[in-house]
């Protein structure tokens, strides 16, 4: 090896490190943003944007404009993901740090139902729509740049990004957890809004560091050959619209897991089990904080296994565990509601999110791989993702019993299982140019 060559080598891992670094910092950040709304229905906005409803309905009211982020991300998604392959990768990532902050800053600023009536209701709406927006080109154009810089270790260096979602979910409940140890009517008053008008100065320092981020070599390739399509989005839709149906079976039993765990269980912890928040919302903590180490892990192992191999391991998990998770939930004993949530979010959620930040643009070639990441992702997440906590209340507020929602989480698992085995292997081929 040349100086010159070293020199180099050490440049290239230098830029991979610090591509990596800003766009995990910048997805916890808008996983933050995201999930807290999560957090903050199951919580707090049946009471204060809809108290005329039935408790239980009012929950279901508040998921239902939970929802409304998860219908808001295939557009935008589409809109960030077109812009995202035509003007490239790191302007959009800027732009949708700004469309998270707003919104979710602006969520804490909102006056309640008993202050202006049904406007408040309206616009929450408003505002989780433009989370949705912002998060919707978020999370794929944080991963095609990571493993378009990142040579032969793309499920190691993109599985660091997914570190963003458990930072976000141990952030959002913790900051939670630690706002309802106020008396309850600081926390009904000002306590609930702490969460999200502090989300404010974190954009700010993601704003700060994604300004220094680098293009990846394989964007200014397809910009030096003249090759950026003038509707990515339709190119997707008209050619690669194999490996999009693809991209959405494989995610929608990783996406529907994540928010059942993160978002339902407390729901179904402390409405139906009667426990007190801090119990649910601790073991809620503690299994994201497991996912710092089995997601990195999982992203190694598909680099050596392959993709469809932690895929199917994640799926069959999926299906084992459906029923077990529950039957700890209604032990009602603390440890054994941690250690349920932490072995099924190691399991099933780790082994298929951690692959699933190089596997998802794998399926894309270059020319269109944000539009397609975007549109897959997240038309998955509006699928199963934004109306599985609203599905499984439902379900159990018809059955009065789990059982429903296990074969909910079954059924998204199948579907995942099939879609991967439909799916080429990517771990080891080249990018698709």
């Amino acid at each position: 090896m040349t100086a010159a060559t070293g020199v180099s080598a050490a440049t290239e891992r230098s830029t991979t490190a610090h591509v990596v670094w800003a766009s995990a910092l910048g997805t916890a950040i808008e996983w933050y943003d995201f999930l807290i709304y999560g957090t903050a229905a199951a919580l707090v906005f049946n009471k204060l944007f809809f108290p005329s409803f039935d408790p239980f309905v009012g929950t279901l009211a508040a998921f239902s404009t939970y929802a409304v982020g998860f219908v808001a991300r295939p557009i935008g998604g589409a809109i960030i993901g077109h812009y995202g392959d035509r003007l490239g990768r790191k302007a959009m990532l800027v732009v949708t740090m700004i469309a998270m902050g707003l919104g979710t800053f602006l969520i804490g600023c909102l006056p309640t139902y008993s202050q202006i009536g049904i406007w408040a209701p309206i616009f929450l709406v408003v505002l989780r729509f433009i989370q949705g927006i912002g998060l919707g080109g978020e999370w794929s154009g944080a991963v095609v740049m990571v493993i378009e810089h990142a040579g032969n270790r793309r499920g190691f260096y993109g599985s660091l990004v997914q570190i963003g979602f458990p930072i976000g979910v141990a952030a959002s409940t913790g900051i939670f957890a630690l706002m309802t140890k106020l008396p309850e009517a600081d926390f009904l008053s000002w306590g609930w809004r702490v969460p999200f008008l502090i989300s404010i100065l974190l954009v700010g320092i993601g704003f700060i560091v994604r300004l220094k981020l680098a293009e990846t070599p394989h964007f200014k390739e397809v910009v030096e050959r003249k090759e950026v399509l003038a509707q990515p989005v339709w190119e997707v839709l008209r050619r690669d619209w194999r490996s999009f149906l693809l991209a959405i079976g494989i995610t929608v039993s990783e996406v529907g897991l994540a928010y059942l765990l993160t978002v339902f269980t407390v729901v179904y912890a402390t409405t139906k089990l009667g426990l007190p928040r801090q119990v649910i919302l601790d073991a809620v903590v503690y299994a994201a904080i497991v996912e710092f180490a089995t997601l990195p892990l999982a992203g190694w192992l598909s680099d050596i296994f392959g993709r469809k191999a932690l895929y199917l391991a994640g799926g069959i998990f999926s299906v084992a565990l459906a029923f077990p998770l529950f039957w700890f939930l209604d032990t009602r004993e603390p440890v054994l509601i941690t250690l349920a949530l932490v072995v099924t979010m190691t399991l099933t959620h780790a082994l298929l999110f951690g692959p699933k930040a190089a596997f998802m643009p794998e399926l894309f070639r270059t020319q269109v791989r944000y539009s397609g990441a975007s549109l897959g992702a997240n038309v998955a997440a509006a699928l199963s993702g934004g109306f599985s906590p609203l599905i499984a209340t439902a379900l159990l507020a018809w059955t009065g019993s789990y059982w429903a929602v296990s074969l909910y989480i079954i059924a998204l698992s199948v579907i995942t299982i099939i879609s991967t085995l439909m799916a080429p292997e990517t771990a080891r081929d080249a990018l698709r140019s």
